[in-house]
């Protein structure tokens, strides 16, 4: 995947048109929770900015990943959630508000925070740093390809609310679909990779997803969150927009190899919140939602 019209057009602007209809799906309600309720928006923000990344920065090491893969998976730490958070937290019966607003608020601080965390994750693990990286253009890129279309679709929504709940989930399935696309010509392009690295990639994507999500059920617990909260956060935590990790990797850092994390975790970082879901409802957690966390049922 050299650059061609496909990396520097083509997957620049079908992610738009993914962000454009995650826009569809949000309201101005949703930036302005973080005041209105701001501690579990805060504490998720929290552990999706910093602790996600250092989690991840530390399976990298303790796993010995390979530099391809140990930035590959540290750009995807980088990323917000997408839209299938939201799917999940809706299927799983958990506070959709909330992760509606952290899919919103991480969105917007990750335009700032994801390029800091490339460069040092190039820095750390590359044997060849580029210098051709750069922090702005990549802040740019990101605010063009991902702010923006989402505020249009914010727009549309406030001036053409059912035309925008009536479409908003045809955006969301060509989501999956795009993103499945993507996983199948990254896993053939860089099918040599990804079998000498099998094994050390299977168990180290997987730790990340498990830890991840319990990460969000653990902060809740101290935070004495509600339990609906504490699903929420484990979802919003566990569940990353690998789309977004993809177009990083392949069009703006020129590295189709580094794709490959996104690509894999992009299927695996299921397997967490459905484990979740499965827990929540064998013990009927959700009655228990206006309870703090530690009255839930946990055993």
């Amino acid at each position: 995947m050299n650059a061609s019209i496909f990396t520097e057009v083509l997957l620049p602007l079908a992610l738009a048109f993914i962000m454009f209809g995650m826009g569809l799906s949000l309201t101005k309600q949703d930036f302005t929770r973080l005041w209105q309720t701001p501690r579990p928006v805060l504490i998720g923000l929290f552990a999706q900015i910093v602790l996600l990344p250092l989690l991840a920065l530390v399976i990298a090491i303790m796993f010995s990943l390979d530099a391809p893969l140990a930035i590959g998976l540290l750009v995807l730490s980088a990323c917000p959630g997408g839209t299938m958070s939201n799917l999940i937290s809706q299927l799983s019966r958990a506070n959709l508000a909330l992760s509606v607003s952290l899919t919103a608020i991480s969105t917007l601080v990750c335009i700032f925070s994801t390029p800091f965390i490339i460069h040092y994750a190039i820095n750390s693990f590359s044997d060849s740093p580029s210098s051709d990286f750069s922090l702005l253009a990549t802040s740019i890129g990101l605010f063009v390809i991902t702010l923006i279309p989402v505020q249009i679709g914010i727009v549309v929504r406030h001036y053409c609310t059912a035309w925008a709940v009536r479409f908003e989930q045809y955006f969301r399935r060509f989501s999956l679909f795009f993103m499945i696309a993507m996983i199948i010509a990254v896993v053939i392009q860089e099918r040599e990779l990804l079998v000498n690295s099998f094994e050390q990639m299977f168990f180290a994507y997987l730790a990340l997803n498990v830890l991840s999500t319990l990460l969000g059920l653990l902060l809740a617990k101290i935070a004495s969150l509600s339990f609906r909260d504490g699903i929420t956060l484990a979802i919003e935590v566990g569940i990353q927009n690998a789309t977004l990790a993809l177009l990083i990797t392949i069009s703006f850092l020129q590295s189709p190899e580094y794709a490959v994390s996104a690509g894999i975790y992009g299927l695996t970082m299921y397997i967490g919140p459905l484990l979740l879901f499965v827990w929540s409802k064998r013990y009927r957690a959700i009655e228990t939602d206006e309870k703090p966390f530690e009255q839930a049922p946990l055993r």
